[in-house]
């Protein structure tokens, strides 16, 4: 039984699996997508809203965004302007703490002179404020205080304003697809766009169409679903997948690759690829380090492409923690390794909409990645993955590793490799704080995330990368240095996207 951290989330759960189970049935297109709010929303008394009116049609927006959202939308996390509207207008105010001191310290700090004192206590004019927050640090007694919206608070690269309707608004230029806003806003307000649908129709048509679809799992997908990595293989078998393999294999891939990049570069400045969130943050917010990143593919571009490689028939959908793992495919940047992207949450609807339970599947085997492959997933796991790397290929080049949790971390990092005055010279971006195994998308937030990862890392043994790598076939899925450019982008494609 799903245990859920917020009413949100079981809403969400909800959704997509009344979704899900019309799409296993093949009844999308009846009448029957119109019930889904009454069923989720009965009624008579309202337990969200203020009305079970707009509870449902709260659920009608969301049940939109997991059948794919609105496509001319180019971001993949959209506000619904229904939810969006019990959260104060983002403010600085003067509270009862105010003594009326006559130091008048909040005056001076103010740079607009939106600060008056009338009656000995202060008093804000918010047509002139711009919510600096200098008199909220210069007030001595706390009196003054900034109230602001979760999502605002949360967006680490501040792409989330008020707009004039007083909804939340996404700059998409700004907005590195973390989906820290959609955990933060305490309303639901907030979700990213599904592509349950797409996959679900994919599966019911793979014989017709002569198609092997493939399930590469993240590695943080242990201890989310109560069940072992064996019985999650069988259980993605039944619900219609060929084959499921480790993403973890990929990463193995990936250390490899950008040991080797590393090298080759005489241990100058780089940075990791692995986190599509972190070099979008580069790309969009410190162009100028973009030569930094490597030039490596991730993980899940790599495991895609060696099953491609070996088998014509394939489509791959990556299973992961990561809403930013949806932009990643969504720009093209998978060179056709990947079709499809759903996280965590989004399989564990299909599995409730197909009735299959995990902890009742036999054990089947999963294959062999290292465990510095499956430590991907915790922040410190590529560092030491490359290091790994480096040892393995007797590289002379020392790697001076800097795992760097959340955007803030990085931010920090990179500004000091830009300005040449970081002791480190390979740094590990992660947008996530603790990394993939407390992304957006988990079913669970836990401390407990990492021990399990790493629990799934060591029944891995003594296994090295390049004994996981050969014993999966060898080096396929690795890219020449023509294929690659910066951002761990790739420059061609090896064809179009599966149709569905």
């Amino acid at each position: 039984m799903r245990q859920y951290e917020t009413k949100v989330q079981q809403l969400k759960d909800q959704v997509l699996t009344a979704v899900a189970r019309l799409a296993w049935n093949e009844k999308l297109d009846t009448n029957e997508i119109l019930d889904i709010p009454e069923e989720i929303v009965p009624g008579p008394e309202a337990h969200m809203r203020c009305c079970i009116y707009k509870e449902r049609a709260v659920v009608t927006s969301r049940v939109k965004m997991a059948m794919g959202g609105d496509r001319a939308n180019p971001n993949l996390v959209e506000v619904l302007p229904i939810a969006c509207d019990e959260c104060p207008v983002t403010e600085i105010s003067v509270g009862p703490s105010c003594r009326g001191c006559i130091a008048h310290r909040c005056v001076e700090a103010c740079p607009k002179g939106a600060i008056s004192i009338q009656d000995h206590r202060s008093v804000i004019d918010h047509s002139k404020c711009v919510l600096c927050g200098k008199c909220v640090a210069a007030c001595p007694y706390g009196a003054i205080t900034k109230n602001q919206r979760p999502c605002e608070r949360g967006c680490p690269v501040k792409a989330i304003s008020m707009g004039p309707d007083r909804k939340a608004s996404i700059d998409a230029k700004k907005c590195i697809t973390c989906g820290e806003c959609v955990v933060q806003c305490p309303f639901g307000a907030i979700m990213d766009k599904s592509y349950i649908v797409d996959v679900i129709q994919m599966l019911l048509g793979a014989d017709k169409w002569g198609l092997h679809v493939y399930a590469i799992l993240a590695p943080a997908f242990v201890g989310q679903f109560e069940c072992t990595p064996g019985q999650m293989v069988s259980a993605l078998k039944e619900m219609g997948f060929y084959d499921v393999q480790e993403v973890a294999l990929g990463a193995d891939l990936t250390a490899k690759a950008e040991a080797a990049e590393f090298d080759e570069r005489g241990g100058e400045g780089m940075t990791s690829s692995c986190c599509p969130a972190f070099v979008a943050y580069v790309e969009r917010h410190m162009p100028d380090m973009v030569p930094k990143v490597s030039t490596t593919p991730s993980p899940m571009v790599m495991i895609g492409r060696k099953i491609k490689d070996e088998d014509p028939l394939a489509r791959v959908v990556f299973i992961g923690p990561c809403v930013a793992k949806k932009r990643e495919f969504h720009l093209g940047r998978t060179r056709a390794s990947i079709d499809l992207v759903i996280t965590f949450e989004e399989l564990y609807s299909m599995l409730a909409a197909k009735d299959i339970d995990v902890t009742k599947m036999p054990e089947a085997p999963l294959d062999q990645a290292s465990g510095f492959g499956r430590g991907f997933a915790s922040s410190g796991g590529v560092a030491a993955a490359v290091g790994q790397a480096l040892k393995e290929m007797g590289s002379k080049v020392e790697a001076k590793t800097l795992p760097c949790s959340g955007i803030e971390e990085c931010k920090i990092a990179l500004l000091k490799m830009n300005k040449g005055v970081l002791p480190e010279n390979f740094i590990e971006g992660m947008a996530c704080q603790g990394g993939c195994v407390q992304g957006p998308a988990v079913i669970m937030r836990s401390p407990k995330n990492k021990a399990e990862v790493g629990k799934h890392a060591k029944q891995a043994g003594d296994r090295t990368i390049n004994g996981a790598i050969n014993a999966a076939g060898g080096s396929s899925g690795e890219l020449s240095a023509s294929e690659r450019k910066p951002g761990g982008a790739v420059e061609k494609n090896r064809g179009e996207k599966a149709k569905v």
